[in-house]
């Protein structure tokens, strides 16, 4: 839990809360209400699950009037730069247990709360108002909130302006206690179901300025329109707010609209009791915001990359996946999402991101299909799959072998002088370090990068436990790597050999991707003065209180800030931008080396996660960022809400919760 008490650092106003539903959709914003990116909103809808995302309401200007007096609950940023109305002076509090709640004081005898949470099975967003103090009551006149909701009706990526095929039309129940709008014909219907009385009012809303996508060298401007006012009389109690969409592949969410305030109430208070009892099921935070990322793909399951702006996408989900569900027991989710994968093989090859609904996959990655068989290796240690579901899982991962060995896309081939896996073609990405500007692939690591290595070794010796056939593969490849990757200078690793597919040619970059050889992955390629060697480089030059930088400050190509228009910030995105999720593997690789101390945990604790810990309270409230700037102090940047950062700190307290030190 995330909680801000007045005074308040006007930093945190800026501060993001996330209310996830199990499809893909989502309602966003910020502590201070302000919408910062084109992203935040209160019914983001995805219409083909998890895809097909379409912002629907954006927000709402609130308001509270009392004896002729009006108290803002809610406020807006205009351009160029103006913010209208102010609620700093009211607002005293805000923390997001049991989801985004905020506390208001206006008078000594004024005070309200307000609250907005999503169903996660329903994909309802509720909001709710009630008055903290009887002294209000005592008014001359009843206090009466106001509450006009921001439409548009676009997809997530774009922005909304003013146009005269917008649907400003209401439809109505008797007492005007369901509304419903449909902005354009081709966008789901709004219901709005309350305890309030609408008045119809359509207006529009110009030039709201969004700052975040302003600084990412975006448009950031946008114009909303408001069809009319909800206004509820607090003194009867508290207000709610139902909002849902109709659609046809989540048709709980409002496809039989609520007709009176009494429903709209008794649902209300339904709805509430559910998700307290659904969210009080979560052993931790962390538990807890791990399960925004885990939705509904056809008859299956899969994770979200992050939010607001990704899907899913393989790599990132079988590297997430072995501490959102496989580490906390999550294992149904866990088998469901390996089995579904598993049907989209290739050539040898998994998508780097998931077919959808027509598009052609992409399968530029190398690495993915490694992550699965070691998503794989992870979730059949935990003896819960069936002999049927075993098979399965291993004949995909041997496919891939198969395919990997006998050579497929992109010149992926395990080569014969070797046995290493060499990868790339001029002008595709093929590692997780994959930025592309254009033509511009900023990190192409051609050849026979290290993590990938680290990543085929580790697939071969799982499938060695299996089937024998591929134990002589590892050990030829094992060989190879000691001989072949130990740098003579520095004793630690080189990021790539045969550079270009020019053998022999070497790549010194201090990388992260080295840690790979230690940590991280179920089988140490390293041991002994070898694996010291890589974490004390990796320590000294790389380690940040956020996560590893993708590259060493000394290095002349090293960019320190991520920002700007998007080739200054792909140009940084691997070139010295920390990445948090980088600290799983790390702390592997720091215990396996100091496995002989007694207070290995509590160092761990001390010096590498009580900042991630720190961190859950800023930016993305109670996640982890995706990335942060190599320079101090390293503020976070890209999505504020990423999965395998949270999900490599579930995995790190799973290993320490089983860590045992080893006698010295």
């Amino acid at each position: 839990m995330t909680r801000i008490e007045r005074p308040f650092d006007i930093t945190r106003f800026e501060d993001e809360w996330l209310e996830a539903d199990g499809f893909g959709g989502f309602a966003s914003g910020t502590v201070g209400t302000l919408r910062t990116r084109r992203y935040h909103a209160l019914l983001l809808a995805a219409t083909r699950p998890p895809g097909g995302r379409t912002v629907l309401v954006n927000g709402v200007e609130a308001w509270l009037e009392v004896n002729g007096a009006r108290y803002p609950l809610s406020m807006q940023r205009y351009l160029p730069d103006v913010i209208y109305p102010d609620l700093t002076a009211g607002l005293v509090g805000f923390d997001t247990e049991p989801w985004p709640t905020w506390r208001f004081q206006f008078e000594p005898h004024l005070a309200l709360t307000a609250e907005v949470f999503v169903s996660k099975t329903t994909c309802e967003t509720v909001l709710r108002w009630r008055l903290d103090d009887g002294g209000a009551l005592e008014s001359t006149n009843a206090p009466l909130l106001k509450v006009r909701p921001l439409l548009s009706g676009r997809d997530y990526h774009a922005l909304h302006h003013e146009n005269s095929a917008f649907n400003f039309n209401a439809g109505m129940s008797s007492d005007q206690a369901c509304v419903s709008w449909q902005a354009y014909g081709d966008v789901p219907v709004v219901h709005a179901a309350t305890n309030g009385v609408y008045t119809h009012a359509p207006d529009w809303y110009r030039n709201f300025c969004y700052v975040r996508e302003q600084e990412r060298g975006l448009d950031f401007s946008e114009d909303l329109a408001t069809p009319g006012v909800f206004s509820f009389d607090l003194a009867q109690g508290e207000a709610v707010m139902i909002l849902s969409a109709s659609i046809v592949t989540a048709p709980a969410a409002g496809a039989v609209p609520l007709s009176s305030a009494q429903q709209a109430l008794a649902r209300a208070a339904e709805i509430t009791h559910i998700e307290q009892q659904r969210r009080s099921g979560f052993s931790s935070r962390l538990q807890r915001s791990a399960d925004a990322y885990v939705v509904t793909r056809n008859a299956g399951r899969t994770i979200l990359a992050g939010f607001p702006w990704f899907t899913d996408w393989g790599r990132d989900t079988f590297i997430a996946m072995r501490g959102l569900l496989i580490a906390s027991g999550r294992l149904d989710e866990a088998e469901a999402i390996l089995l579904e994968w598993s049907g989209a093989l290739s050539e040898g090859m998994l998508p780097n991101r998931f077919p959808d609904y027509g598009d052609t996959p992409e399968y530029n990655s190398v690495d993915a299909s490694l992550w699965f068989i070691v998503a794989v290796h992870d979730y059949l240690a935990t003896n819960h799959a069936s002999a049927a579901t075993r098979t399965r899982l291993q004949q995909a991962a041997e496919v891939i072998l198969a395919g990997y060995t006998q050579g497929t896309r992109f010149n992926i081939q395990a080569s014969s002088d070797d046995g290493l896996l060499s990868a790339g073609q001029a002008g595709v990405q093929l590692t997780w370090m994959d930025a592309k500007v254009g033509d511009w692939v900023v990190t192409p690591r051609i050849g026979k990068p290290v993590e990938v290595q680290a990543l085929w070794i580790n697939a071969l010796r799982i499938a060695a436990t299996w089937n024998p056939q591929w134990e002589s593969a590892a050990e030829r490849a094992s060989q190879a790597f000691r001989e072949r990757f130990i740098d003579p200078t520095t004793q630690a690793l080189f990021d790539n050999v045969d550079v270009d597919h020019v053998k022999g040619a070497t790549d010194r970059s201090i990388r992260p991707n080295q840690i790979f050889a230690v940590g991280g992955l179920p089988f140490p390629l390293l041991d002994g003065a070898a694996a010291r060697a890589v974490l004390a480089q990796v320590e000294a030059q790389l380690l940040t209180p956020s996560g590893l930088r993708t590259l060493a400050p000394s290095d002349p190509d090293y960019r320190g800030h991520y920002g700007g228009l998007p080739l200054a910030r792909d140009g940084a995105y691997h070139q010295g931008t920390v990445w948090p999720w980088l600290l799983g593997p790390f702390v592997e690789a720091w215990l396996r080396v100091h496995a002989g101390e007694a207070d290995a945990v509590a160092q761990v604790r001390a010096r590498f996660l009580a900042p991630l810990y720190a961190h859950l309270d800023r930016a993305g409230l109670d996640h982890l960022s995706e990335i942060a700037d190599g320079d101090a102090p390293h503020a976070p940047a890209g999505t504020p809400f990423q999965a395998w950062s949270l999900g490599e700190l579930l995995r790190i307290e799973h290993l320490l919760a089983e860590f045992k030190p080893i006698a010295a």
